[in-house]
């Protein structure tokens, strides 16, 4: 049986792998030339609105799926809607709301960075794990993040 401060050190210390395998693949990922052509964080942008059924997303729904703060997203999506990658509307019935969705020079250039990054990303995992290891790496992070999920929905409905 564990002892509580072997739990605590093992869950720490997981914690602290999972953090620094994450920035690492992140800066081999980030050096790719690629994105010379658009920031990452742009980049981010532009693949969650591609995500979008759709086309269009609200900003504050951008807000929950980009990870910046909210004065930053919008500075970003200015930036982006003057470089003609991104194009914003007013949703009907809601003239304080505001859509975004790509141009045609937006998706073509996310498709562009997408194709290269997805290439990037798997040589990075298939040189350092195997198929069952990346289903396995699917698994934990797909159950960490649900836990977290759960736990956020619980505090929030004891907050309300």
């Amino acid at each position: 049986m564990t002892s509580a401060a072997e739990h605590r050190r093992l869950a720490t210390e997981s914690w602290e792998s999972l953090l620094r395998s994450q920035v690492a693949v992140m800066r081999d990922l980030h050096k790719d030339p690629i994105f010379k052509k658009v920031g990452v964080r742009e980049y981010d942008v532009l693949f969650n609105l591609t995500r979008c059924p759709t086309g269009w997303l609200r900003l504050n729904e951008l807000n929950d799926n980009v990870l910046l703060t909210q004065p930053s997203i919008s500075r970003l999506v200015d930036r982006l809607e003057a470089r003609g990658l991104i194009q914003r509307k007013t949703p009907d019935g809601d003239r304080r709301g505001v859509l975004i969705g790509l141009t045609e020079a937006g998706a073509a250039l996310q498709k562009e960075v997408g194709r290269a990054h997805v290439q990037n990303i798997m040589a990075i995992m298939e040189d350092g794990l195997t198929d069952g290891e990346m289903s396995t790496l699917l698994e934990l992070t797909t159950k960490l993040r649900t836990a977290v999920a759960a736990r956020a929905a619980t505090e929030h409905a004891a907050r309300g």
